[in-house]
């Protein structure tokens, strides 16, 4: 059956990126092997995630560069589940991540958006269970 396996984050520098997604939000290092001199092949994912990470693409022409930040056009455009939201957020804004909003309470769960240290839009979300409205 197809999965999605990588979703890419077009970033200025490859160590910077890996930083704020291993520091600030937890992540993983999956895999950091050099190509080129120039390009590297770097993954990243949540602690525990068997289907999708991230592939952090460093910027190699300038309409990727103009891109960085704005990948969504000001959407949300990645949904970081978790199931401790509180314990998470607070982790997170410890470690210097920007939230928009303070978190609030969704008929799917709670939700709390947050930037990317280029600026893209995210959730943190911590969804109900199947049935549950959070009601």
């Amino acid at each position: 059956m197809p999965r999605l396996g990588l979703v890419t984050v077009v970033v200025r520098d490859y160590d910077e990126a890996i930083a704020f997604y291993r520091d600030a939000l937890g992540f993983e290092l999956r895999e950091d092997t050099r190509i080129d001199d120039d390009k590297r092949w770097v993954v990243v994912a949540p602690p525990g995630s068997r289907e999708t990470a991230l592939l952090l693409a460093r910027a190699a022409t300038g309409d990727q560069e103009a891109r960085i930040g704005d990948q969504t056009g000001g959407r949300v455009g990645w949904f970081l589940h978790t199931d401790a939201f509180d314990r998470d957020h607070a982790r997170m804004r410890a470690a210097g991540v920007v939230f928009e909003e303070a978190p609030r309470q969704e008929p799917y769960g709670m939700v709390a958006v947050f930037r990317d240290l280029y600026g893209n839009r995210w959730d943190l979300l911590q969804l109900h269970p199947p049935g549950d409205t959070g009601r």
